[in-house]
């Protein structure tokens, strides 16, 4: 999923998920990125895999709407996100919420709830996954809520971000219906330029003590 999720690319990803920019007038945009893993919230989607996604989006008057799709993680083969949304900023207050549809080729029973608290059925139909978000930010800090609305047992999922020169901090957690699938991790990130980016990943959950990840992902605008 893109890292609201490339962050989100997003991202993101990942991600991956980023407030997009409110603009004056109509635009069109695209972008095409590499990573060295599928980061998810946390997860590794592609198994230690490289992950190739792109992105097409059209803004006007705050409005966005847009297609991100990615390589997909290693279980439930490629995935198409459709997203629609409004941007734009009250004092020192960004504001950016949005509506994002998730779909995948993949042919499985649907996500471990064990790995992701998600038992979407698998397949490329509408509704496999979808949620709310809504993004808050105030200076180098955002928060950021994903509320679950279709094609799932019912879950949020938070994070807060803290932005610092080339630097970027952020504190992400799961709240699930099943207790079980709860847990909350950590990640670093590095922008070495507009393009070149490096992050490391840890759960800090004790039942995801998974290894430290360390992902390095490359963008680069085509329109």
């Amino acid at each position: 999923m893109k890292n609201v999720k490339t962050l989100l690319a997003a991202g993101v990803a990942a991600a991956s998920m980023t407030m997009v920019a409110a603009p004056a007038s109509a635009e069109l945009s695209a972008s095409a990125s590499v990573a060295s893993m599928y980061l998810w919230r946390g997860f590794d989607l592609s198994d230690g895999s490289p992950a190739v996604s792109g992105d097409i989006t059209y803004s006007a008057g705050g409005f966005y709407t847009g297609i991100w799709g990615s390589s997909g993680d290693d279980t439930y083969g490629q995935e198409v996100d459709y997203y629609a949304g409004f941007a734009t900023e009250v004092g020192p207050v960004s504001v950016d919420i949005s509506v994002w549809n998730y779909t995948y080729t993949g042919q499985g029973p649907g996500w471990d709830p064990d790995e992701t608290g998600v038992t979407s059925d698998a397949g490329d139909t509408w509704g496999d996954l979808s949620e709310i978000i809504i993004g808050l930010g105030v200076g180098p800090v955002s928060l950021t809520i994903y509320d679950n609305v279709a094609g799932a047992p019912g879950y949020f999922y938070y994070t807060l971000g803290y932005d610092v020169g080339s630097f970027s901090f952020m504190l992400g957690g799961a709240d699930s219906d099943d207790e079980d699938s709860n847990y909350a991790h950590f990640d670093v990130s590095y922008a070495y330029n507009d393009n070149l980016s490096f992050t490391f990943s840890q759960m800090i959950d004790e039942d995801n003590d998974d290894d430290l990840k360390f992902v390095v992902s490359y963008s680069l605008p085509i329109l």
